[in-house]
């Protein structure tokens, strides 16, 4: 009671002071004049401040129905009349506030109210909040009481979880356990299954029914063979050694029973066709195909344990053995079958064709061919895979063949047979024949190529004593150098049957286009071309020296020679035969020429020597081979010289000199021989004596035509010559030979020599060349020397002597002279 009358006080006296602040007089807080006029601004400001936003709607319903202020459009009277309306509308009509301690007593009761109506909304609400806040505890505790269940729960399932993990690893740990033992005892299963079918395989073995031909030998050879591998790649098992043993007895005796077998078998075949009725193998057609037809039968019937063996041999040496037997068993019986026969064979052959070395050596070969064809496909009908034997037995049966022919090929002198035995054995057998079967004909082909080497080597023999004495020793009958005779006969025939030939297609020449020019003469040398028709050129006629029988026996002959060795031996020895057979040919050209020259007259001589070496010249053109051998040479001239200069007696004391001038040592340094290589070639041996002899007779002609002009332009030139050179001045006309009656005499001869003799030169060219080109390119140079001649000799006439002389002179124009030489082109 005395705090609350204390605070009654307390509150009386804050009242007292409170209605003191703004009394007008001596108040206890008074307010400037701007802050007076600041309240009234903020005063009518606030009279219309709307509610605020935030005001609840509840409070907003209770407060506009607890305070209601009616709004009328009539404007209060006065301001008393104005808070009575209020006083009334807020039930203190009664009440009466006279002094300012009633109104501060009335505003706090008031003021009261007023915050208890305003906190009753909140306090309503706390209490609904406190209600929501008791329900929010409650479920928490719900909430916290479940989550310790699920807590419990949760270790519980771990828990269980956890053993039912390590429960299911232990099942698999035990299924994977299991597996490994199943495998385990699997892998053991397979692997003693090896070494158990060594009793099964023994007992089929020594079954007295057994044989090859049954249907579980070839399985149980199989399974042996996987035993026996499976065995030897597992060395660390437990009786490894014992096993294998085992093994190999029993592939001891099935191998051996597959090579009883089939060795019974073909030595059956063998005997049974030996001993058949000779009537029926006397002839030997018959008995080779009995032989083919009789093997060819029983191949079915150990072809499939053939190829096993086949199959097998390059993983097991045992099967490799068995099959290099049997091979050897099938060749051996096969050589006792086909040797007597093909013996027998060779020797009718060589009776039939005694004589004919050609007929022998096809027939021969034709035979081993057939043999050996026959013999592969045979193999081939036993075995699945080639042998090298097979070919050696081949070799062995040709080899027969070999012995007949090499004592007869060896005898053979003559050319043109060994040279047909070349192209037979290089062309026919081996380009033929073994080029499109190399495989079946190997054995043959090394028959062939011994063969040929031995042919050849016959041949290169006999070539070269051919050479030395049908080429370089030929001795040349009458008749073969009866020249320009038998030309002119030749052509006395030729003319007599020209009708008979107008009939006929027009002939060929017999030798083609060739050309010889040198750059220093300018001679070119040309023939009629073997491939161009003589009707294309109608000044060309055929010449008795283009007949093959009308050339020279030793060009013939090295020709044919060379044709012969061209396609049979090796081009570097036909290189080597050629040049010496071209350099005898020459020889003898220039033997006959000259004793041509001896007998009738030097054109004939030349003009021999001309035409043969340009038929030999073309004849080798088409030869592709290189006529060049290159030969090797010691020279001694530096030995000799410095022997005869050691053994000079100046030397001796020099012998034991201890400087570099002792003659011992000067010996051996300088006398040391040389090593020389030099070329022949025999193509260019011809061309040069080609030149050489084309040369001759244009310089001879020439001499024969103009040789007194000439000897008269000498001394001419020489006249002058020591004119100029200081000696006495000349007048040729005052000279006694130079008269102009004396040149004429020389002029005229020289003209009339011309005129004469001119024509007999062209039908002794025409009759050994027939070729008009030919005859015009070697007559040029002639023709050409003589008009130089005359027109030197008309220039100095012109400088010489007057035309008095000239008249007297009377020497041909140089149009006269063409026109006479005109007759060569």
């Amino acid at each position: 009671m005395a705090d609350q009358a204390a605070l009654e006080l307390l509150e009386k006296e804050t009242r007292e002071k409170l209605a003191s602040w703004d009394r007008r007089s001596d108040p206890l807080a008074p307010l400037t004049e701007a802050q007076t006029d600041s309240f009234l601004e903020l005063k009518a400001a606030i009279e219309n401040l709307p509610l605020p936003a935030e005001l609840p709607i509840e409070d907003l319903c209770s407060l506009t129905s607890r305070v209601t202020i009616p709004i009328t459009a009539a404007i209060p009277e006065s301001t008393e009349d104005i808070l009575l309306k209020g006083f009334a509308a807020l039930g203190m009509e009664d009440d009466r506030i006279e002094t300012a301690q009633q109104f501060f007593s009335w505003f706090s009761k008031l003021q009261t109210a007023m915050d208890q109506d305003e906190g009753e909304a909140y306090r309503q609400m706390r209490d609904y909040l406190y209600g929501f806040q008791e329900q929010c505890d409650a479920i928490l505790n719900d909430v916290n009481s479940a989550l310790q269940h699920l807590e419990s729960l949760q270790k519980q399932y771990l828990f269980v979880s956890t053993k039912t993990g390590t429960l299911h690893e232990a099942c698999e740990q035990l299924l994977k356990e299991q597996s490994e033992l199943v495998d385990l005892a699997e892998s053991i299963r397979q692997k003693l299954s090896y070494f158990n079918e060594l009793e099964n395989i023994n007992t089929k073995l020594n079954s007295s029914t057994l044989s090859v031909n049954n249907e579980g030998f070839i399985p149980m050879l199989a399974k042996l063979d996987e035993c026996i591998v499976y065995v030897s790649s597992h060395p660390n098992f437990k009786d490894y050694p014992m096993y294998l043993n085992k093994f190999k007895q029993c592939l001891s005796k099935a191998i051996h029973l597959l090579k009883t077998h089939t060795v019974n078998t073909l030595q059956n075949l063998t005997n049974q066709l030996i001993k058949r009725d000779p009537s029926v193998t006397s002839n030997t057609e018959n008995a080779f195909t009995l032989y083919y037809v009789k093997f060819r039968a029983a191949a079915p019937k150990v072809r499939t344990l053939i190829e096993q063996v086949e199959q097998r041999a390059e993983k097991i040496p045992e099967y490799q053995q068995l099959l290099n037997e049997i091979h050897q068993c099938y060749l051996d019986q096969r050589e006792q079958l086909l040797g007597p026969s093909i013996t027998s064979t060779i020797t009718d052959l060589t009776s039939q064709n005694n004589r004919d070395h050609c007929a022998l050596v096809r027939s021969g070969c034709a035979f081993m061919v057939h043999v050996c064809q026959d013999e592969h496909q045979l193999y081939n009908e036993f075995f699945t895979r080639p042998t090298p034997r097979l070919d050696e037995l081949l070799e062995r049966l040709c080899l027969s063949l070999y012995d007949v022919l090499r004592p007869l090929i060896i005898h053979v002198i003559h050319l043109e047979t060994l040279s047909e035995l070349c192209g037979i054995l290089k062309n026919e057998m081996l380009e033929d024949h073994v080029q499109n079967n190399v495989v079946h004909l190997g054995a043959f082909a090394t028959l062939v190529k011994q063969m040929l080497e031995d042919v050849q080597e016959r041949l290169v023999y006999r070539t070269h004593i051919y050479i030395q004495t049908d080429i370089m020793g030929y001795k040349p009958a009458p008749g073969d150098l009866a020249y320009p005779e038998k030309l002119e006969m030749m052509e006395q025939i030729a003319l007599s049957l020209k009708e008979e030939q107008k009939k006929l297609p027009a002939p060929e020449a017999s030798f083609s286009d060739v050309q010889l020019e040198d750059p220093d003469s300018k001679i070119v040398i040309k023939s009629v071309g073997a491939s161009e028709p003589l009707n294309t050129r109608p000044q060309a006629s055929i010449s008795p020296a283009d007949l093959h029988g009308m050339w020279y026996p030793t060009v013939r002959r090295t020709l044919v020679c060379l044709s012969k060795l061209y396609r049979c031996i090796d081009r570097t020895v036909f290189q080597g035969l050629s040049q010496e057979a071209l350099s005898a040919c020459i020889q003898s050209l220039l033997g006959a020429a000259d004793s041509i020259t001896k007998n009738k007259t030097q054109v004939d001589g030349q003009l021999f020597l001309i035409k043969h070496l340009l038929i030999l010249r073309e004849q080798i053109a088409p030869f592709h081979a290189e006529f060049t051998i290159k030969e090797i040479s010691l020279d001694l001239r530096k030995t000799r010289d410095a022997a005869f200069k050691m053994l000079n007696p100046k030397a001796v004391p020099r012998f034991f000199r201890l400087n570099s001038n002792n003659a011992l040592l000067e010996f051996l340094l300088e006398g040391t021989p040389e090593i020389k290589e030099h070329y022949i070639d025999s193509k260019k041996d011809v061309d040069r004596h080609l030149k050489s002899a084309c040369e001759q007779f244009i310089q001879q002609q020439t001499k024969l035509f103009v040789e007194q002009l000439e000897e008269f332009m000498t001394k001419v030139k020489t006249l002058k010559t020591m004119a100029s050179q200081g000696g006495p001045k000349y007048s040729l006309s005052q000279q006694p030979w130079a008269q102009p009656a004396k040149i004429n005499d020389v002029v005229a001869s020289t003209y009339k020599t011309m005129k004469t003799k001119l024509p007999v030169t062209l039908r002794s060219m025409a009759l050994y060349l027939a070729n008009k080109d030919t005859e015009f390119i070697l007559f040029k140079p002639v023709r050409n020397n003589i008009q130089q001649v005359f027109q030197k000799l008309h220039a100095m006439l012109q400088e010489e002597f007057s035309g008095e002389d000239l008249q007297i002179i009377a020497c041909p124009s140089m149009e006269q002279v063409n026109l006479l030489l005109s007759v060569s082109k």
